[in-house]
């Protein structure tokens, strides 16, 4: 069997390029990656070197001014596309009808004299970075990461919330294998509290539920929608009331290899979306508007952990499905 899957290796990807034999090493050194045999070795390193082909190819076409952003090789460089978006973009779509129900009018018309640039983390509303591993968690990251800005609104104390106890709790969503925002925040406010990710730790699977009221460090009495497709309304609340829940498609190569700049590609679908996010500010560089958004697939990924999404064209639908949460008065 060994001898096959390198005899298919070969087949599909070619011999391993020796001229990269240190760029290999080196990237192996700073992932900690380690594989369970020869065959699975060299597999690896043959998606590898796709990447680095990619990742050198879009670099010398941004070097020429034909692109706003570029790529790198990061921890995901040894998996293939269809590898990342079925392990790590799991998010479900909210259903339609239901998103319009809780949809708040207050924005449909946007508000005037919003600030030119905003930036959350500047302010203390947003938590550090983290990875959500080969875990398909991203719905109860992105849930955390706008409720702990509201409690921090609230209280003044910015508290890391658990996405643990999310995925061991709230039983209507798939802990790794997927969830629903909306139904993360019905949880919380079912349960009447959500614990701080200190007393119920991220574990990067599911376990049975342990959240205790020992540990309750954030609570929301209701969320709200932001009008769909709407730039100008998003921005509205990203401004006026803080971080944001969306949904994004997360599933092209160029946004799993992203390093730095205003991502901008030209072929990324508005239509559908496959990951969670947190939108945590705006701004515009040399004319190009962009939303600062933070991921959760670590600080070795981006811009630290962060990506800057193109503006005002709904790029990757991030304006389809915006949600946050309301912790009252």
């Amino acid at each position: 069997m060994r001898s096959l899957a390198l005899f298919l290796t070969f087949a599909v990807f070619g011999l391993a390029s020796p001229h990269l034999n240190d760029q290999w090493e080196a990237w192996r050194a700073e992932f900690q990656k380690v594989y369970t045999d020869e065959a699975e070795a060299v597999y690896r390193r043959a998606v590898w070197e796709n990447k680095w082909r990619l990742v050198r190819r879009h670099n010398l076409e941004a070097e020429a001014g034909n692109a706003t952003f570029t790529l790198g090789l990061n921890q995901l460089a040894d998996m293939t596309t269809d590898e990342v978006n079925a392990k790590l973009n799991r998010l479900k779509e909210e259903d339609p009808t239901s998103f319009d129900s809780w949809t708040s009018t207050r924005w449909d018309k946007g508000v005037e004299k919003l600030p030119e640039s905003v930036d959350w983390r500047q302010k203390g509303l947003v938590s550090p970075v983290q990875n959500q591993g080969h875990c398909g968690s991203c719905w109860a990251f992105s849930t955390v990461g706008a409720l702990e800005g509201q409690m921090a609104r609230k209280t003044g104390v910015l508290q890391p919330l658990s996405p643990q106890n999310l995925m061991d709790c709230s039983y209507e969503n798939h802990g790794c294998k997927g969830g629903w925002v909306s139904k993360a925040f019905q949880y919380i406010i079912d349960n009447d509290g959500i614990d701080s990710g200190r007393c119920y730790p991220y574990e990067e699977k599911v376990r049975d539920c342990r959240y205790s009221s020992r540990g309750r460090a954030g609570y929301c009495v209701s969320f709200a929608a932001v009008p769909s497709s709407n730039e100008m309304a998003l921005q509205a609340v990203v401004a006026l009331v803080g971080p944001v829940s969306v949904s994004i498609n997360a599933g092209l190569p160029s946004f799993h290899h992203y390093k730095e700049g205003v991502y901008d590609p030209p072929d990324c679908s508005t239509e559908t979306t496959n990951h969670a996010v947190l939108v945590v500010g705006y701004g515009t560089d040399q004319g190009l508007d962009y939303w600062i958004v933070k991921n959760s697939w670590g600080s070795k990924w981006g811009e630290q952990g962060y990506i800057r999404m193109a503006r005002n064209k709904n790029l990757c639908a991030i304006a389809r499905r915006p949600i946050y949460p309301i912790v009252g008065n």
